[in-house]
């Protein structure tokens, strides 16, 4: 079915990604989680001059976006795969260098919004929460197999979680008398630990960390960071959009080591490792939605985007 403007993903910081990524030397750029094709529409009016190649690991996400920048579609070329492949899948395309990178690393509405791909502990769903659903192992199969410390890692590491220790107990207490398959099944073990105003933000830690875990995301950006950069021209630019600390620290850091020039102890006299600054930051601090998109869009309120350029 053809969708209405009203039924696609609201991308956030639009404003402030075009001003940042379109320069006079763009004319190449990469938009590494294209979802419903927002921020790409969004480059593709505001430059007649430039041309979008557009990523996503989603097969459905990818086919809205198609549907939507159909007639853009002498600038604009479609790739299913996962930005960590990001030189593999643009080499294969004939594209060795880019002007600028965007990757917008939430989830899209769409995504959130189907019971059926297990993203929302508000709906009853299957427990799968794979962004891809080719990948081998689903958040069901991958809570069955860990052991009772490795859960706890997990959601300790990927979802900051304080309770990640009992929480864990009762996963594998519970699974021991029946599988636990839906998200209604984890719901309601998270609502046995966790009570009173802590219960929304810890079920939204734990489902966060097995997303994370199932889609190995930390990993891929860390991927995504050094491919994207290496494909960068001279002048480029690369945007991130990130919604939780644990990938914020991820690009921060990243930008910040590319932006380092010597990294020399500090009692050294002079410097010995003659590292030479490879770019500059222009976020010092990351910039966030204003109260116009809050007000317009409740799922913004944690979007923090920093940009990069290439030296």
């Amino acid at each position: 079915p053809k969708l209405q403007q009203g039924d696609y993903h609201v991308p956030v910081l639009v404003r402030e990604v075009i001003a940042f990524l379109l320069t006079e030397k763009s004319v190449t750029l990469v938009d590494a989680t294209v979802g419903d094709g927002g921020h790409s529409l969004a480059l593709l009016e505001a430059n007649p001059h430039i041309r979008v190649i557009g990523l996503d690991v989603d097969p459905q996400s990818l086919a809205v976006a198609q549907q939507r920048l159909a007639k853009f579609k002498n600038r604009f070329l479609f790739v299913n795969g996962n930005f960590r492949h990001m030189t593999s899948l643009l080499t294969a395309n004939g594209i060795t260098s880019v002007d600028g990178v965007l990757a917008d690393l939430g989830m899209s509405s769409r995504q959130i919004d189907r019971p059926e791909r297990g993203f929302s502990y508000l709906d009853e769903g299957p427990l799968d929460l794979r962004l891809n659903p080719s990948l081998p192992q689903t958040a069901a199969e991958l809570m069955a197999a860990l052991e009772q410390d490795e859960l706890v890692r997990l959601l300790r590491d990927y979802g900051e979680e304080r309770q990640a220790r009992p929480i864990a107990r009762a996963i594998v207490q519970q699974r021991r008398r029946h599988p636990i398959r839906t998200t209604t099944d984890l719901r309601l073990i998270i609502e046995g630990v966790v009570r009173g105003p802590h219960r929304i933000k810890s079920l939204a830690r734990v489902f966060q960390a097995l997303r994370i875990a199932v889609n190995e995301e930390l990993q891929a950006l860390q991927e995504l960071l050094q491919q994207a950069f290496t494909l960068l021209a001279s002048g480029g630019r690369m945007a991130l959009i990130s919604y939780h600390s644990l990938e914020d620290r991820i690009v921060k850091e990243f930008f910040r080591a590319q932006a380092l020039s010597c990294t020399c102890p500090p009692e050294f006299p002079v410097c010995v490792c003659g590292k030479k600054s490879q770019a500059v930051i222009l976020t010092p601090k990351p910039v966030t939605p204003g109260p116009e998109e809050l007000a317009a869009n409740r799922r913004s309120r944690s979007a923090k985007l920093r940009v990069l350029q290439k030296r």
